[in-house]
């Protein structure tokens, strides 16, 4: 098995408590409201939400993959820290066992926030993991999260 971490920021002017909310802990119901293209629902499968709960998120009609099932590893509100895996779907290629990411919300001077996020692909075997592949996931991350950033822009009071 291979193991290849990638590093990731993103830069917010919403304060970190509302991204944590908003972005970490309640994007599945945001993302399908703000972007139905990209996710068509999410399931809750096992679990009420907290660590261990499994999720299936099923892609809408823009997107290459049909769905992808993921657990919550972790969730820290004193830390605004979120952690979950993908573990099954299309979207792992047939050659990625799982991949975890950490999200940690932290202030930034003005007001705002930034997503400090590490991803770690778990490979079958001696897979290698595609740098075009990485690249996209990222691109899309932060297209969702500009989606919900405008959203809670226009809805001041949610997430408070």
């Amino acid at each position: 098995m291979g193991v290849f971490t990638y590093e990731n920021e993103i830069t917010s002017t919403i304060s970190p408590t509302r991204v944590f909310k908003g972005f970490l802990l309640d994007a599945d119901n945001i993302v399908p409201k703000v972007a139905p293209q990209a996710i068509k629902h999410v399931e809750i499968l096992e679990g009420d939400g907290g660590p261990g709960t499994i999720k299936k998120v099923t892609f809408g009609e823009g997107s290459k993959f049909k769905y992808v099932k993921h657990r919550v590893d972790l969730i820290d509100h004193d830390n605004l820290t979120y952690g979950h895996s993908l573990i099954e779907g299309d979207v792992l290629l047939g050659k990625i066992e799982k991949i975890s990411h950490v999200s940690k919300v932290v202030p930034t001077p003005d007001g705002g926030s930034i997503i400090k996020a590490t991803s770690t692909h778990y490979t079958i075997g001696d897979a290698v993991v595609d740098e075009e592949h990485v690249k996209e996931g990222k691109e899309k991350a932060f297209g969702l999260f500009k989606l919900i950033e405008c959203y809670l822009h226009a809805n001041p009071d949610a997430y408070n």
